[in-house]
């Protein structure tokens, strides 16, 4: 006679696998960013594949070489050099403190005179300092995890795309949803994906474009470097690009050079400011808007975790879990209309 039953062995399995896999993401934790980043390049560029492949008739292996090169040099090689340049314009400005004190008492004096309030861009700029300073080293801090993450990433990416049959059938299979909810949620995270990561990297392209072209056009200095700052801090919904445009303007009138300051602030407020709400519209009517609310709370927690692409990462992670909260909504009404049915047909 047998010490445990059928059933019995089968909880006991499912409490293994639950510990196993437990175990697994405690240790998966520390490429979670990587994971996150397959998954949004395997979204994105998906259709492509698909297409060379259809229509273009190549061989998997082939086409997906192709896609992991072409996404290399239109994505992660002008984040890298984006993200490099703005460490060296920093270790600048570490060079030289006394600009940056010249700047930030200037600063002061003006919003001295102007409201009466000493030393708020330096007090502001000592709450801030701690919050900054890990942004960027969070990412570029060590150039060996940074290629790594980057060879697992592709790793994943060329045997998802060369087998995507059996790997999609795969997460249908295990999904936890039923067919037509599980479809439903890929074409969810589909739209979601496109929404955080396109839309909100459109933006972000823009906005930072029309910053370096104002600066450049009212002759305030390093406009190439502060128009990637502030396709960075575009990622920040109402006052992403307002955090550069408005401290320039105001430094530029604490100088004296009034034509500069006022032009660069009404360039931001009039033209800047308003192509976000512009672009936002056009991907709504499209894929779908994120609420900036999303965007803020997804912003805070992703940044701890994931550094600057925290911007990016944090609003995706947080409107997959608000999308499963949907779908897991829908699939319980479901079930409990069909129990209903069920229960009046029996009786």
């Amino acid at each position: 006679m047998a010490f445990f039953n059928y059933k019995q062995r089968n909880n006991i399995v499912l409490i293994i696998l639950i510990i196993l896999g437990a175990g697994i993401l405690y240790s998966l934790r520390y490429i979670a960013g990587t994971l996150l980043s397959t998954i949004v390049m395997y979204t994105i560029f998906r259709p492509v594949y698909l297409h060379i492949i259809q229509v273009w008739k190549w061989k998997k292996a082939a086409a997906s070489s192709a896609v992991i090169i072409s996404s290399f040099l239109i994505i992660i090689l002008p984040i890298i050099t984006l993200c490099l340049m703005v460490m060296n314009k920093i270790n600048e400005f570490r060079q030289d403190p006394l600009r940056v004190q010249y700047i930030i008492k200037r600063l002061d004096l003006f919003f001295y005179k102007t409201f009466n309030q000493p030393n708020v861009v330096e007090n502001s700029l000592d709450k801030m300092g701690g919050y900054a300073s890990n942004l960027f080293p969070s990412i570029l801090g060590g150039a060996a995890s940074l290629l790594l993450g980057i060879s697992v990433m592709y790793f994943l990416l060329y045997f998802m795309f060369r087998h995507y049959q059996k790997f999609e059938a795969g997460l249908i299979r295990y999904s936890p949803f039923r067919e037509q909810n599980a479809l439903k949620f890929a074409d969810e995270l589909k739209n979601t994906t496109y929404s955080n990561v396109l839309g909100q990297g459109l933006i972000a392209v823009v906005q930072g474009g029309l910053v370096t072209l104002g600066f450049f056009i009212f002759g305030i200095p390093d406009a190439l470097f502060w128009g990637v700052i502030s396709t960075f801090l575009s990622f920040l919904p109402l006052i992403g690009s307002a955090l550069v445009f408005v401290p320039a303007g105001i430094l530029e009138l604490a100088n004296g050079n009034e034509t500069a300051g006022w032009g660069i602030l009404i360039w931001g407020f009039v033209l800047v400011t308003n192509i976000d709400n512009v672009i936002r519209f056009l991907i709504a009517r499209r894929v779908g808007n994120i609420h900036p609310i999303i965007t803020i709370i997804g912003v805070v927690v992703g940044i701890p975790a994931f550094g600057i692409m925290g911007l990016v990462y944090g609003p995706l992670l947080l409107s997959y879990f608000i999308l499963t909260v949907r779908i897991y909504e829908t699939s319980k009404l479901a079930t409990e209309r069909l129990e209903q049915i069920r229960s009046a047909e029996e009786e």
